[in-house]
């Protein structure tokens, strides 16, 4: 391998290397982003309002069936990256290999899930009947190609564990080109509507997911994948389950709560509600590219470093990833309000939609830097190796607080800025919880009572 590829995160100015590990990955986000808006803005624009609603209905959807599959990919991450630290190259092999096979064996159990209950979930979310065909239709594809999604998510974890992160970014730039060449064919040449939309995705990651597993086995390290060795290990299973299975959990309780947002939108039986709510939320998803990548270096570095015994570096990488990821939140936050109703014009030309996304960008974007402030704590927790902990009290501050809100002031107060109000409200009362378990999680890590 060459040394170039391999990033030292235990020596050397942590400021530095933090900014220089997370800019890939800040790009790789950006584009990855950048062409989901494009399938967005291409059904939006050429195929119409009720296709926007249709797949803008599937998000939280989506969201809530691969969380819990996408969060064992933190855990590689942590796994991989320990052992990095620890030069544990035995352990380096037996994570990448694990990692493949959990990709495999849960995009399988997946694949099936969303294509069967992809209809009765939609219905119990009360989506608008002239949109559910359209969103059942797109599920069903979508989730043909998850198995894809899920191997290149484990193996950009692999490369990414050892400071690799412009290779997953070249994989993101193929795969994202082809993925908008595809839409432009598939919505505006073939008529295909959401299907093509749809279609285009798949290929895109089966795309990204062969580059990833073929990048990996010219590996020349311990990180080196053998098709043949791909296979189930007990306690390396373990290990990723323990960091990744809460993270999972995590994604899914945030989901169903947005699910149950989702419903209350959908209850004003409105598809340009739903339209207006799905772009926004699209845009909201830029504002916080640098929160994603900042904690996703934060987790990394922590990793390699209490795997190097350096304990004490955990405070400083949770320090200046909180000063990066609130800076950069509130300025893109402030942006994509300030500058929202041109930004939605992207997406439609109905302005009534754009009305509604303008709502929803200054009660959730404008303050999304309370959401990056929140997860730098958590993910410092799980870098150092404590996850189900920070897990227990993220479900219960942010998904408690959106649905006792949803249950009980929402009712009285039937408004759209009612709805949205819960999110900054959640951010706050959680960050204050795991701010006081973080600190206590610190002392305890400096006196080694936390291996």
């Amino acid at each position: 391998m060459r040394q170039d590829r391999q990033m030292d995160m235990v020596n050397g100015p942590l400021l530095k290397n933090i900014i220089l590990f997370s800019i890939p990955l800040m790009l790789s986000n950006f584009l990855q982003l950048l062409f989901n808006a494009a399938d967005t803005i291409v059904v939006g624009k050429f195929a119409g309002e009720n296709a926007l609603a249709s797949v803008g209905a599937t998000g939280s959807l989506v969201f809530l069936l691969t969380s819990l599959f996408s969060g064992l990919s933190v855990g590689t991450n942590v796994v991989i990256a320990n052992s990095y630290g620890g030069n544990d190259h035995d352990q380096i092999r037996r994570a990448v290999h694990t990692s493949i096979w959990l990709g495999l064996v849960s995009g399988a159990f997946l694949t099936a899930a969303g294509y069967f209950l992809a209809r009765p979930m939609l219905q119990m979310m009360s989506t608008p009947d002239n949109i559910i065909g359209g969103s059942v239709l797109y599920m069903r594809i979508y989730f043909l190609g998850v198995i894809a999604l899920l191997i290149y998510n484990f193996g950009a974890a692999v490369l990414r564990s050892k400071g690799d992160t412009k290779r997953p970014l070249y994989f993101m730039v193929i795969s994202g080109v082809l993925n908008l060449c595809l839409n432009l064919l598939f919505v505006i040449v073939f008529k295909w509507d959401v299907a093509g939309v749809a279609i285009a995705t798949v290929i895109s990651e089966l795309v990204s997911a062969f580059l990833v597993v073929y990048t990996l086995t010219k590996q020349s390290d311990a990180a080196r994948l053998d098709l043949k060795a791909i296979r189930f290990d007990g306690p390396t299973t373990r290990r990723i389950i323990a960091i990744g299975i809460p993270a999972g959990i995590q994604g899914i309780v945030f989901a169903l709560s947005n699910v149950v947002i989702q419903s209350g939108i959908n209850s004003f039986g409105s598809s340009s509600i739903v339209a207006g709510n799905s772009a926004a939320a699209n845009l909201e998803s830029f504002v916080y590219i640098g929160t994603g990548a900042f904690t996703q270096a934060e987790i990394t570095f922590t990793s390699q470093n209490i795997g190097a015994g350096k304990r004490k570096a955990a405070g400083r990488i949770m320090v200046e990833s909180l000063f990066l990821v609130g800076i950069s939140a509130f300025i893109i936050g402030y942006a994509a309000w300030y500058f929202g109703h041109t930004l939605l014009g992207l997406y439609t030309n109905a302005e009534e939609v754009k009305a509604v996304g303008l709502i929803r960008l200054e009660y959730v974007a404008k303050p999304l830097y309370l959401n990056g402030i929140l997860d730098v704590f958590v993910n410092s927790m799980r870098g150092m190796g404590i996850s189900t902990l920070p897990t227990i009290f993220m479900i219960a501050g942010i998904c408690g607080v959106r649905l006792f809100w949803m249950a009980t002031v929402f009712p009285g107060s039937h408004t759209l800025e009612t709805i949205y109000m819960c999110y900054p409200i959640s951010w706050i009362v959680t960050t204050v919880i795991q701010a006081v378990l973080w600190i206590i999680v610190y002392r305890r890590l400096k006196k080694k009572i936390i291996g």
